[in-house]
């Protein structure tokens, strides 16, 4: 049985497609830009792109009952690659140990022109 996961805390979905699956103890979480719960696009910044972004998906795990620390795999799109740096430092200071699997990859474009997207599988041991 798939239990649908959402919250205010993050972006309603633009499509037809849910914020998590919570799939047994495993938890899908879709792609988030920097959209916040309301809708509003919070791109003034490549930092500030990142932090929504990971602020979205920790209202996700934390509805769903888990938190960076059960993220076992992420997916990072960046639509420019010489953001990697910035990106991977920003990004590390949400995970303190037990780093996830991940690729990052460059896209031509991403959903509402974001510099980055960033989707994960976790597990609940």
């Amino acid at each position: 049985m798939n239990t649908v996961i959402q919250t205010p805390e993050a972006p309603a979905p633009i499509g037809p497609y849910n914020q998590a699956i919570l799939a047994g103890n495993t938890l899908y979480v879709s792609g988030q830009v920097a959209l916040d719960g309301a809708g509003k696009m919070l791109n003034e910044s490549l930092e500030s792109e990142v932090h929504q972004v990971m602020q979205n998906l920790r209202a996700i795990l934390t509805k769903a009952g888990m938190g960076f620390a059960d993220v076992v795999k992420c997916s990072i799109f960046l639509q420019d690659f010489n953001d990697f740096a910035r990106v991977n430092e920003l990004y590390g200071g949400y995970f303190t140990s037990n780093f996830p699997a991940r690729e990052t990859v460059q896209v031509s474009r991403l959903p509402k022109d974001a510099r980055l997207e960033i989707s994960c599988i976790a597990v609940k041991n």
